[in-house]
């Protein structure tokens, strides 16, 4: 395992113990696994094995997170409960994810395609993000928002139909241990 890998594993386990809590075994098993299961890739035979391993927590788990996914270090899964990315999605670095998130592709229209979200996002529980849109640095997304447009930096946003709202500092207290 390289010196990066043990780094990033590093930094997603302690964005996890910064707030005094530990995260849940099942949880901090997924990305600990799928990071090694990203690392090694489709070929090399660690990596096969955690592909398979990763298959198994992932049914016991409901976090379906497949390691095409793009995601920068400080990756926090705090709570049990389904999780869905599309893999073509691709997130930055400090990324909280709560329970019954979908990250997903719109398959027509003008947003036909996946998210980009960037750095510092805080993602609520029950939050849908979908289409080819942009979600900023800073954004804190709030519990069942339904996201299907650009958000700038510096927002937070609620509800169904989404509504954005400008705020410095918008993950202030939400986000951890930053980069």
């Amino acid at each position: 395992m390289s010196k990066d890998l043990k780094q990033i594993i590093k930094y997603d386990i302690d964005r996890g113990y910064d707030t005094g809590k530990l995260i849940k075994p099942l949880q901090l098993k997924f990305i600990v696994t799928w990071r090694k299961a990203v690392y090694y890739g489709r070929k090399h035979p660690l990596g096969i094995w955690y592909r398979l391993r990763l298959d198994h927590i992932s049914k016991k788990s409901g976090i379906q997170i497949p390691t095409d996914t793009k995601i920068g270090k400080g990756l926090l899964i705090a709570h049990f409960g389904t999780i869905i990315i599309n893999p073509s999605a691709v997130m930055g670095d400090n990324i909280n994810i709560a329970p019954n998130v979908v990250i997903g592709k719109a398959n027509r229209g003008e947003k036909k395609g996946v998210p980009t979200i960037g750095n510092d996002v805080w993602i609520g529980a029950g939050a849908v993000i979908t289409g080819n849109i942009s979600i900023g640095n800073d954004v804190l997304i709030a519990p069942n928002a339904f996201v299907n447009m650009d958000v700038p930096d510096h927002s937070i946003v609620l509800g169904n139909p989404a509504v954005i709202h400008h705020r410095e500092d918008a993950t202030k207290d939400y986000i951890n241990h930053r980069v």
